[in-house]
């Protein structure tokens, strides 16, 4: 991969940055969910519907993460940019070019999850280094924590998505260029994989949780209603 190349992918580096941060840092206005992470990176490069294809598809495994608390969880912010890019990268009907994006991006998202328990261990790291000022009440150690905290998690992000894409845009060209897998066999198996682990994940909020069957009744009603009417 030559300067150009680099160049070109610094946008998409800017992008996870961004959406790697919204995880949990900062502003947590869920722009790091799939399905918009996903469709802002296709859009990049001038494919918002491929993108937003990748995007429904990742927000399907995203479901069975729950981000609560210090549990451990996927990155999917940077992870869909990365998806995202490869299949819309990819030109209509190349064969395998869906499922091999998913499988890139489920990869990058378990990296991305285990970096930020690294990140967490810094964090408390440089807390105990402030910990007498911030007992003495000293708002500039906390606001040096919460920048150092940030800043840390932008880059974090910012490194995660370059790795990813630099070792997985040469790997899906090359393999999408020597597999014999259709289109439609690959869409299908991502479709199913994912459908099966997203109606698990609903289940098991709907099956544990009082009132969740009546919400999510009505979230259906409500969706076939506006689904009805666009397509009138």
């Amino acid at each position: 991969m030559n300067t150009t190349d680099l160049v070109q992918l610094l946008p998409l580096v800017v992008l996870g940055a961004i959406f790697g941060l919204d995880v949990v840092s900062f502003p947590q206005a869920m722009i790091s969910r799939p399905i918009v992470a996903a469709t802002v990176a296709g859009a990049l490069i001038g494919e918002p519907d491929r993108g937003l294809v990748m995007g429904v598809a990742l927000e399907f495994f995203a479901l069975e993460s729950m981000p609560f608390g210090a549990s451990r969880y996927p990155e999917w912010g940077s992870a869909s940019v990365v998806g995202g890019f490869l299949f819309a990268h990819a030109a209509d009907g190349t064969p395998a070019a869906m499922s091999l994006a998913v499988l890139a991006a489920l990869v990058t998202a378990g990296i991305g999850g285990s970096s930020m328990v690294v990140l967490r261990r810094w964090n408390a790291f440089w807390a105990r280094q402030q910990q007498q000022r911030i007992a003495r009440g000293s708002g500039s150690a906390v606001v040096a924590l919460q920048l150092m905290g940030m800043s840390s998690d932008l880059i974090r992000g910012g490194l995660i998505t370059l790795a990813a894409l630099l070792v997985f845009v040469p790997i899906h060209t090359a393999a999408i260029a020597t597999t014999t897998v259709s289109p439609t066999m690959s869409r299908a198996v991502v479709v199913s994989v994912a459908s099966a682990v997203g109606l698990a994940a609903v289940w098991k909020v709907v099956r544990t949780t009082t009132g969740a069957r009546w919400y999510l009744l009505a979230g259906l009603v409500i969706g076939f209603g506006l689904a009805g009417r666009l397509l009138a």
